[in-house]
């Protein structure tokens, strides 16, 4: 039998936007595979570089979509390193607030994803709509639903809107009543365990060997979460704990994720309980409008995304535009390595579980 060449991707139910998999198969088995991440949003980096600080932040969101306050923040946390800023302590507290309402919209986002190639469609129709809840607040807060720009050096564009904590409590109210529904279609679905158990595995150490953190990292028992291990903002001061599992399959990553969302509401309502009121925002420079200076100096900024641990590395030279961005995406390695090294052997079928339950943002590798 030979060997044929299939696209998945990017037009695919099952494919993550602007993401294709070129797959050499026998039968219905994947015998190669070569991801294509550079459909839409690519080479970042360099842009980055072309603009003025303050522009970036239009631009970083969309390295990510489904999760696009993580960029803003480590980027912004980078230029603070770098220009020896103090944030506010409310403006702090306020971007553990956007970090834990933007991860519960993506774990959200993941549910949906698995319906496609499981068939469990009201996964889609259910995630979905909760997650449209999230980003009522989003635009809320500040005016738009998907891309931000919020978070900026120094601390946050503005303060909270009249009504928006009490608003807040109430959607981790609906939230809370629905996780037990999204936990019995999820871990006492027998479609789902069927369908996932046992595939798409990776072990402990093939996640250390590629590099893979979050959720595929923790799905094989290591607690490993940048929040505790080198917490940055307040999480120091919240209490969570950092679910985990032991098979490594996909069962066992999309079983995490109503489970990190129930530490995100709690880590949510300890944020609203102990904010203090003040300023939002300092000043990082003394220039005026966009055009700030940062000083000369280089830092590495470092968050915990759905998909593990997401870096800025930012170099400065003085000037009004970055002399140099280096991004980490968290989901570079399951989606180039894992895509490559892992997916061979599969069939055809699992490579949209894959690439959903590992979390994969195409522009994170293309960028």
């Amino acid at each position: 039998m030979g060997e044929v060449k299939l696209f998945f991707g990017p037009n695919h139910p099952g494919m993550h936007g602007n993401f294709s998999v070129h797959m050499y198969v026998e039968g219905d088995i994947v015998v190669k595979a070569r991801p294509l991440p550079g459909f839409l949003h690519r080479g970042f980096e360099k842009l980055m570089e072309r603009r003025l600080w303050y522009q970036n932040l239009a631009l970083i969101p969309r390295i990510c979509v489904p999760e696009p306050d993580i960029n803003e923040a480590c980027y912004a946390m980078a230029i603070e390193k770098i220009a020896k800023v103090e944030v506010p302590e409310r403006a702090q507290w306020i971007r553990m607030l956007v970090l834990e309402l933007a991860r519960i919209a993506n774990h959200l986002w993941s549910f949906g994803g698995i319906g496609g190639p499981t068939g469990m469609y009201t996964s889609m129709f259910w995630s979905v709509s909760d997650r449209d809840k999230v980003l009522d607040i989003f635009e809320e807060l500040s005016g738009a639903r998907i891309y931000h720009m919020y978070i900026i050096p120094g601390g946050v564009r503005k303060d909270l809107p009249p009504r928006l904590e009490e608003k807040i409590h109430q959607l981790m109210d609906y939230l809370e009543e629905r996780m037990p529904e999204y936990e019995t279609f999820i871990l006492k679905n027998r479609i789902l365990h069927t369908r996932l158990r046992g595939i798409a595995k990776i072990d402990t150490e093939t996640c250390l060997k590629l590099g893979v953190t979050g959720i595929g990292l923790r799905a094989t028992g290591v607690p490993y979460d940048i929040r505790k291990i080198d917490p940055y903002l307040f999480y120091d001061k919240v209490e969570f704990e950092v679910p985990t599992a032991t098979e490594g399959d996909a069962l066992a990553r999309i079983s995490l994720k109503p489970k990190e969302i129930r530490q995100s509401i709690r880590i949510i309502r300890q944020v609203l309980e102990k904010m203090p009121s003040g300023p939002v925002n300092t000043k990082i420079s003394d220039g005026s409008g966009l055009r700030i200076r940062v000083p000369k100096g280089m830092a590495y900024a470092r968050v915990e995304s759905t998909r593990g641990e997401y870096g800025y590395l930012v170099v400065s030279n003085g000037g009004e535009t970055p002399y140099r961005v280096a991004v980490r995406g968290a989901s570079y390695p399951q989606g180039l390595y894992g895509v490559e090294h892992l997916l061979p052997g599969t069939r055809i079928d699992d490579v949209p579980i894959w690439l959903d339950t590992m979390g994969v943002c195409a522009p994170e590798i293309d960028r």
